[in-house]
């Protein structure tokens, strides 16, 4: 019992020195009041600092990925969530710190009340700052003047993407950042010395981030130059989807038609099932492969991987089609045989001659058929198989050339 109220004791003891009291608090809060009153006092945020001095504001920008959230090809854009964190000074700003004050942190009525760099995003089509549930932006002043202002965005950027080598290819896509109204005279926007952070877990569901790289790139407009600041992004695109998807069931579906060599010559519904059946299917793999793509000028890796397939299901319906006039040739030639010998009048030994002229020429056109089958199941696969090794060495380790 006196164990528990030593203990009691000793709890209430720690808990009156750390937490701290109203009255600590109200002391704190009154000195961050004065703080701020003192330096809005005669603040003008529509005028950038160092105005009176003739230079320019240094402001450091920095942006944090959390995530990009889609890559679309049709309509040659990404969206990207992100903080974009910016730094500057602002010696009208400076106060000294009391009990220990670090720095002041704003409320978003205040900030409305500092004069902030006035970037945009050059390739940005549309854009929104977070308001849930309340305005995702920061603003902290430090006693020296410095003013770390952050905000969260998701944008949606153009990205001019060449697509000759899709899906077999790798994308660079921009952010460029400007100063809007600001020429360097007023106001110089320099990268962070570590430009860009992404968040542990970012990933992307068709492509890899494999690297970004930063630029300076101040711009002269009508004879007046404004800071320029842009981003590279390089983008490989992740094959595994389109090998399922789109390479797997179009190479089956080759190979499927071949099937109709093998069968027999007077089967005619099975093989012209069969070659419609293919021809129609590749032309379908075709249209939904390319469905989700603009429609550019060019010729892409795709469009010949599709436009092959389907000549070689379209070849095979047509050797089809030469062997069974083939074979109807020596129908109508055995009809005309039989009609003949049932109206002649010849003696027995004539007749038998002709029966073995013609049924030597029906055995002969029957082969001819036959091999023609053959062959075909021998130089089908033969040439697609140089098709493919030529179609992926010259799409795998070629690269085309810039647009200039």
């Amino acid at each position: 019992m006196v164990r528990l109220i030593a203990c009691l004791g000793l709890g209430a003891f720690l808990s009156a020195v750390v937490r701290p009291t109203y009255g600590d608090i109200t002391v704190f809060s009154n000195a961050r009041e004065k703080i701020l009153t003192e330096i809005f006092n005669g603040y003008d945020g529509k005028i950038p600092p160092n105005y009176d001095n003739d230079t320019p504001v240094k402001s450091s920008v920095q942006i944090y990925i959390i995530g990009i959230d889609s890559i679309n090809e049709a309509t040659m854009d990404f969206s990207m969530s992100f903080f974009v964190r910016q730094r500057w000074v602002d010696n009208r700003l400076n106060y000294t710190p009391t009990l220990n004050m670090s720095r002041l942190e704003l409320d978003t009525k205040r900030m409305s009340n500092v004069w902030v760099p006035d970037l945009y995003f050059v390739n940005e089509k549309k854009a929104d700052v977070h308001h849930v549930t309340v305005p995702n932006k920061l603003m902290h002043i430090y006693p020296d003047g410095l003013v770390v202002y952050s905000m969260r965005v998701t944008a949606v950027f153009s990205c001019t993407m060449d697509l000759q080598k899709y899906p077999l290819d790798d994308q660079k896509c921009y952010i460029v950042l400007e100063s809007y109204g600001y020429s360097t005279e007023t106001l110089v926007m320099r990268w962070h010395p570590n430009p860009v952070e992404k968040a542990d877990n970012l990933q992307l569901p068709q492509f890899e981030l494999q690297n970004i790289t930063d630029y300076i790139c101040d711009v002269t407009y009508a004879g007046v130059t404004y800071t320029c600041l842009k981003l590279e992004l390089f983008l490989h695109r992740n094959l595994g989807y389109y090998i399922i998807q789109v390479y797997i069931p179009s190479f089956l579906i080759v190979i499927l038609s071949w099937v109709s060599f093998w069968l027999n010559v007077d089967s005619t519904p099975a093989r012209i099932s069969l070659g419609l059946l293919t021809v129609l299917t590749m032309t379908t793999q075709s249209q939904g492969a390319k469905a989700s793509l603009p429609r550019v000028s060019y010729i892409k890796a795709i469009d010949i991987w599709m436009s092959t397939c389907l000549f070689f299901v379209f070849a095979a319906l047509i050797e089809f089609a030469y062997v069974n006039v083939l074979a109807r040739v020596d129908q109508r030639k055995v009809n005309s045989v039989t009609s003949k010998l049932n109206e002649a009048k010849e003696d027995e030994e004539e007749k038998t001659q002709n029966q073995q002229s013609w049924c030597f020429t029906k055995l002969e056109d029957k082969e001819r058929a036959r091999m023609l089958d053959k062959i075909s199941r021998a130089i089908f696969p033969a040439v697609f198989l140089v098709f493919n090794i030529i179609y992926w060495l010259v799409y795998v380790f070629w690269e085309p050339s810039p647009a200039a």
